[in-house]
């Protein structure tokens, strides 16, 4: 059975395993205390091209939406997302547990539009009654969003203006970040990232390690006690070193973003099979995730075969699934497959 499922299906990068094999019986300091997770640290502020960022490590996703939307917001506060945001849609309320409103905008192919960020932020200040609803507190999207989809260097300038000029954080969610960094044609950088965003997280549970998430603050803004509310959460990982490790690995030699180049690579090959096979699809996507649009028998066909994800239906008769490939994907994986096709 061939697997597209999701970009994280495998383990871990061969090389994160090997360091965390070698190093399993030192004796280090717990809660991220150890040399290794200050290494990453280091090598991530390095990346990013910003010195004076504080950078922590989470063991999710979800965790992280969660943990840093809540601990930056005051208690009146939501968060501005795309109706189709990760922390809208798919992380099962886990923001609105915390106490938080997510405050919801159309999204433009997944992505939102700074124009309609700044009327929207407009119109709530111009709103008389604006003392009794829920303050847009902070601004959240995802690169790569969940279709896929990329902001531009533009874009996300823009968006970043809107945010400072009504003082509140923009944060990004780079849980799939390496795949956004290394699409063709993107013009958005890391360092760019770390001068446009209040926080970002680097994804590493989807991008070649076991799990974890580094979480980069980089204007000095760290929420004050930050690892102990992160504790409050039950997000706080006594092994510090297991997230330590994994992202010091990823961040020598450049691994992450070779691996991550990897899997577009590897998206394109894929890409280029549906289009020569006449097939349809939802949105253009430049990045590890394809969004193919299947009439409903073809799909049963390949489900046979193929493990895929369902995305939304289309009409009675056809669906939208995703194929994703990620930092382990084979070549020949991705020949069968449009052999298949």
């Amino acid at each position: 059975m061939l697997s597209f499922e999701s970009d994280y299906t495998e383990g871990a990068h061969e090389k994160v395993l090997q360091r965390l094999v070698e190093t399993n019986l030192e004796q280090l300091s717990g809660y991220g205390n150890d040399h290794y997770t200050e290494s990453a640290r280091e090598k991530i502020r390095k990346a990013c091209e910003c010195p004076e960022a504080e950078v922590h490590f989470l063991v999710g996703g979800t965790q992280t939406n969660a943990v840093v939307i809540d601990t930056m917001l005051a208690k009146y506060e939501g968060v501005v997302a795309a109706t189709t945001g990760h922390v809208s849609v798919h992380e099962a309320g886990a923001v609105e547990y915390t106490g938080h409103k997510v405050l919801e905008l159309p999204p433009q192919d997944g992505k939102i539009d700074a124009g309609e960020l700044e009327q929207y932020l407009k119109d709530f200040y111009g709103d008389g009654n604006h003392d009794h609803m829920v303050f847009p507190g902070m601004v959240y999207i995802s690169h790569p969003t969940e279709y896929g989809t990329l902001y531009s260097k533009e874009e996300l300038t823009s968006i970043a203006h809107v945010c400072r000029a009504y003082e509140i954080p923009l944060f990004l969610d780079g849980a799939r970040l390496g795949y956004g960094l290394e699409s063709y044609g993107t013009d958005v950088t890391l360092p760019m990232i770390a001068e446009l965003c209040d926080v970002f997280y680097i994804g590493g549970t989807k991008v070649g390690a076991l799990c974890g998430e580094a979480v980069v603050f980089t204007h000095g803004n760290t929420p004050k006690q930050f690892v102990t509310m992160v504790k409050q959460h039950g997000a706080l990982l006594a092994k510090g070193r297991l997230t330590g490790i994994q992202f010091d690995t990823l961040f020598t030699d450049n691994l992450y973003r070779k691996i991550s180049r990897h899997a577009i690579e590897m998206a394109e090959l894929l890409k280029k099979g549906f289009r020569e096979k006449g097939y349809q699809f939802y949105i253009d996507s430049p990045t590890n995730q394809q969004f193919i649009i299947l009439e409903n028998y073809n799909m049963e066909r390949l489900e046979q075969s193929v493990k895929f994800s369902f995305w939304e239906k289309q009409d009675e008769a056809y669906t939208v699934v995703r194929f994703a490939t990620s930092w382990a994907t084979k070549r020949e994986d991705v020949e069968q497959l449009i052999a298949l096709l």
